[in-house]
């Protein structure tokens, strides 16, 4: 997130788009709602199924699964045309524009209506909305990532807000709403295949360098692989995999292909806090505690790092998880620190954007990084005066169609997320008896008109099937979702939504394209046998 979360009730205009805010972020939702309900803010909402935040929204623009790209070109389009354009901030803090405007001609409404099934009239309303109340800030989750394109739909977003001049302001910005509680500080650790801690490349030779000599040990400079790059290569370029809070067998797109995949494996080692279907493929497995067992810090989604003190004394057969990973390194020769306060001293020492921040610091409230030195007081919203490289660089995005769209023999959009009882793939969540007594088990959304045209009734079982796999659930006949679209949740197991799923990758992200494929749905008996 380039700003804070309370920034929101600054912010004259929000567009939330690829974000079910009120059942995926429930604090920051309300916190959104307030900003409309009592801070005046104008609200658009752009999203395929009818979300609550709907009824607070001054505009839905209601675009076909996978088309966020146009969408998003198509108020810029608009935008650029009628000259709202923040023109002194494009000139000034920004580099690319005529080569970015040549490519958005091919977005006019007409052609964006056509894509998107987005009315020409409601984009121009929701443009000049955007571009002419002051500022505004976008807001997005996992609706605009996980496409075959995903890294586009992302761009076509700072796109917005850049040429309304609407990045490095307070209540402004382009702000991902983060997945999971720790996703922001596991990114920020070097939890991906390119950077080390604090997003420094492994490409760059000074960094292999400092971290090599901090580390005693001679590290790589080649881009490792995604786990959707992984999983592929189980067998034949990897043969051990060890897994750490992550239950792929329910959250990775085409599981059959998963199973398959670690199934190959000469070994399998799983560290998690329950034995989840995951672990129950695993040679090992290794029980690490909870967060409420932990000291240590969280990073969350607007940059704050947080101070999380134990509530409850570890029990059973479990181990701190540093414990575990030094014990490890060990046997491998390597010394690691021991406690979470040295462990947070070596990010301090690697990280420059973490340098300024203790433990002491953190113990009442957290900062949020960038924080260089102990005297800063941390950074609230990103960008201001300058960006990072500079200039900000305008994208020229050209059109590209999801990566498998309905025809005759699988003629519905299945759609796969998150429901407000729920949370991940349900390894905790499921074992509330509270939860799980709320909702117990999976289902599907159709749409009144293609339940009428199949015969089925809320209640009714039915299969969902795609070419990669097929599930039985539950019907559930809404109007929340759009005609010809389905939407499955995946948080159950035993019905697990990413059998049907796309494992078709973004080119640059690797990241899967769950919110769109092909799917049918058959009858299998009525609710009542």
């Amino acid at each position: 997130m380039t700003n804070s979360m309370d920034e929101v009730l600054k912010a004259k205009v929000i567009l939330v788009i690829g974000s079910n805010t009120t059942w995926n972020h429930p604090v920051f939702g309300s916190l959104l709602k307030q900003a409309v309900k009592h801070h005046g803010a104008r609200l658009i909402v752009c999203d395929p199924r009818r979300i609550d935040l709907v009824d607070f929204a001054d505009i839905w623009l209601q675009q076909r699964n996978g088309s966020d790209v146009a969408l998003l070109s198509g108020l810029q389009h608009i935008i650029l045309r009628e000259g709202w354009e923040a023109a002194d901030y494009i000139r000034e803090r920004t580099e690319g524009f005529e080569e970015y405007r040549k490519a958005l001609e091919f977005y006019t409404p007409e052609k964006v209506e056509e894509l998107t099934g987005v009315k020409a009239a409601d984009l121009e309303a929701a443009a000049r909305l955007f571009a002419t109340s002051g500022v505004g800030a976008l807001y997005y989750c996992m609706g605009i990532t996980q496409h075959s394109h995903g890294v586009d739909n992302v761009k076509a977003c700072v796109n917005l807000a850049l040429i309304t001049g609407n990045i490095g302001v307070e209540g402004g910005g382009v702000n991902p709403l983060r997945g999971q509680n720790n996703v922001q500080g596991a990114c920020d650790m070097g939890g991906l295949p390119n950077v080390f801690t604090g997003y420094q490349p492994v490409t760059n030779p000074t960094a292999v360098e400092k971290f090599s000599k901090y580390w005693n040990a001679p590290l790589s400079d080649k881009v490792g692989m995604t786990l959707t790059q992984m999983i592929p290569e189980c067998g034949e370029k990897i043969h051990a995999l060890y897994i750490l809070g992550e239950n792929p067998m329910v959250s990775d797109p085409n599981l059959h292909h998963v199973e398959e995949g670690l199934r190959k494996l000469d070994f399998l080692v799983v560290q998690d806090i329950f034995v989840t279907e995951t672990a129950l493929l695993a040679d090992v497995v290794l029980p690490g505690v909870t967060f409420a067992e932990k000291l240590g810090t969280f990073s969350n989604t607007e940059r704050r790092v947080q101070l999380s003190i134990p509530a409850i004394k570890p029990w059973g057969n479990v181990r701190q998880d540093y414990e575990i990973i030094a014990d490890l390194a060990a046997r491998f020769g390597h010394a690691f620190p021991r406690t979470p306060e040295g462990l947070f001293q070596e990010i301090r020492d690697l990280t420059p954007s973490y340098a300024g921040i203790t433990y002491d610091r953190i113990r009442e409230v957290g900062i949020q990084w960038p924080c260089p030195t102990e005297e800063h007081p941390g950074t609230r919203f990103l960008h201001a005066g300058k960006f990072a490289r500079g200039l900000a660089l305008l994208t020229p995005i050209a059109y590209r169609p999801p990566a498998e769209e309905p025809d005759v023999e699988y003629d519905l959009v299945l759609s796969t997320g998150r429901i407000y009882e729920h949370f991940h793939t349900g390894s905790m969540t499921r074992r509330s008896s509270i939860l799980d007594a709320v909702v117990k088990t999976g289902h599907v959304e159709l749409h009144p008109d293609e339940a009428r045209k199949l015969g089925i009734a809320s209640g009714d079982r039915v299969i969902v099937a795609t070419r990669r796999g097929r599930i039985e659930t539950t019907a559930m006949v809404t109007e929340r979702v759009a005609r010809g679209s389905i939407f499955v949740p995946f948080h159950f197991a035993e019905a697990a939504a990413n059998t049907l799923t796309n494992d078709a990758l973004d080119p640059i992200a690797k990241i899967p394209e769950f919110k769109v494929c092909a799917a049918r749905l058959e009858r299998v008996s009525s609710q009542g046998g």
